[in-house]
C-alpha cells in the first residue's frame, strides 16, 4: 500500500493546483499553473495548465505508481457532455505519463471532501459567486443558486460589489454626501472621489464605467466593502448582514431544519477571517446550532483523498482525511 500513489486536482478559473500523495498521506510533490476551467480558458489551453501541474505534481515520482485520480472543476458537467474537451484531458493525462483512470467531479463536491470526510453534509461556497450543495454519500445531490450574476449568487462577491454601487448611485440621486465605502467604490471605478456640480454627470460616467466592463468585474469590488465593514462603516456593515441571509437562506433551500450534519464553508468570503465569514457562521450557527461547521482546506488534497477512498487498499478513509486535514 505504501507504494500506491493517488493524484488530486483542484482546477478553477485563476489557477490549476495537482497533489500527489501515497495511502499513508505522504504528499511527494505539488504542482501549480494558469487557470484550466475550459469553459473559461477553452478546452487547449485548459489542458496544457493540466499537463503543467500534473508534471510538478509528479515530479520524482514514477507515474506508474499512481493508482487513481481525481480533478475538481467548476462546470464538470459541461466537460463530461464535452467529448473534445473530455478528448484533450485525455491526451494530457496519458502526456503526464499517467494510465491510470481519473474522476471528474464538480469543484463544490471537492471543497466539501475538503472540510470534512463525512459522507452527508451541506457545502455552501461564497467568492466571486455563490452556491449551495447537499451531499449524500460523497456525491453531489441537491444544488441552490449558483445561478450567475445575472439571475443569482446572492450574497456573492459580484452581488456585494453591484450592491456597493447601488448605494453610491442612490446617495448621488438624492444628493447625499457619500460615505466612506461610496467613497472607495467612486474612487475605484472613476480614479477621483471628487463628484461633479450636476451629480447626474457622476452618475453616467459611473455608470458607463461599470457598462463598459463585463459585469462580473464588479466582484473586484467585494474587498472595498468587507474592510469598511470591518472598520464598522454602516452601509458596508448593512451589505454584509444582507449578503450573510441570502447565503443562509440559500442553504436553507436544500438542507432540512434541525439537521445535525456537517456545514461546510467554502470560497474566499467565508474561509478567511472576514466579517462575512462571521455573520454567516453565526447564522448557520443559529439555524442548525447541533451541526458541526468546518472550514475548506486544499482541494487539491481533498481530490487526491477522493481517489483513494476507490481504492481497495485503503482501508480506513477517514483517518487518512485527519492525517491530510488534521483538526486545529
Amino acid at each position: 500500500m505504501s507504494d500506491t500513489v493517488v493524484i488530486g486536482l483542484d482546477i478553477g478559473g485563476t489557477s490549476t493546483r495537482a497533489t500527489a500523495l501515497t495511502l499513508t498521506g505522504e504528499r511527494l510533490g505539488t504542482g501549480r499553473a494558469g487557470g484550466g476551467n475550459p469553459t473559461s480558458h477553452g478546452a487547449e489551453q485548459a489542458a496544457t495548465e493540466l499537463l503543467t501541474a500534473l508534471r510538478g505534481a509528479l515530479a520524482g515520482t514514477d507515474p506508474a505508481r499512481v493508482a487513481a485520480g481525481t480533478i475538481g472543476l467548476a462546470g464538470a458537467a459541461r466537460l463530461h457532455a464535452d467529448p473534445a474537451g473530455r478528448a484533450a484531458f485525455d491526451r494530457a493525462w496519458h502526456d503526464a505519463g499517467l494510465r491510470c483512470p481519473y474522476a471528474v467531479h464538480g469543484d463544490a463536491l471537492v471543497a466539501y471532501a475538503s472540510g470534512t470526510a463525512d459522507p452527508d453534509g451541506t457545502v455552501l461556497i461564497a467568492g466571486t459567486g455563490a452556491i449551495t450543495a447537499q451531499v449524500r454519500d460523497l456525491r453531489l445531490d441537491r444544488v441552490a443558486d449558483g445561478h450567475g450574476w445575472l439571475l443569482g449568487d446572492a450574497g456573492s462577491g459580484f452581488w456585494l460589489g453591484r450592491e456597493a454601487v447601488r448605494r453610491l448611485l442612490a446617495d448621488l440621486d438624492t444628493g447625499r454626501t457619500p460615505g466612506a465605502l461610496a467613497t472607495a467604490v467612486l474612487t475605484e471605478l472613476m480614479g477621483s472621489a471628487e463628484i461633479a456640480a450636476r451629480p447626474r454627470d457622476t452618475v453616467d460616467a459611473t455608470i458607463q464605467a461599470v457598462t463598459r466592463r463585463p459585469p462580473i468585474e464588479l466582484a473586484r469590488l467585494a474587498p472595498l466593502v468587507v474592510t469598511a465593514a470591518t472598520d464598522g462603516e454602516p452601509v458596508a456593515t448593512a451589505l454584509i448582514a444582507d449578503a450573510a441571509a441570502h447565503l443562509a437562506q440559500s442553504v436553507s433551500r436544500i438542507r432540512p431544519a434541525g439537521a445535525t450534519t456537517p456545514v461546510v464553508l467554502g470560497g474566499g468570503l467565508l474561509t478567511g477571517d472576514t466579517p462575512l465569514g462571521t455573520a454567516v457562521r453565526a447564522e448557520v450557527g443559529q439555524r442548525w446550532p447541533d451541526a458541526p461547521l468546518r472550514i475548506a482546506g486544499d482541494g487539491a488534497a481533498a481530490a487526491a483523498w477522493l481517489a483513494a477512498r476507490d481504492l481497495a487498499e485503503l482501508t480506513d478513509p477517514a483517518a487518512l482525511h485527519a492525517r491530510l486535514f488534521p483538526t486545529p
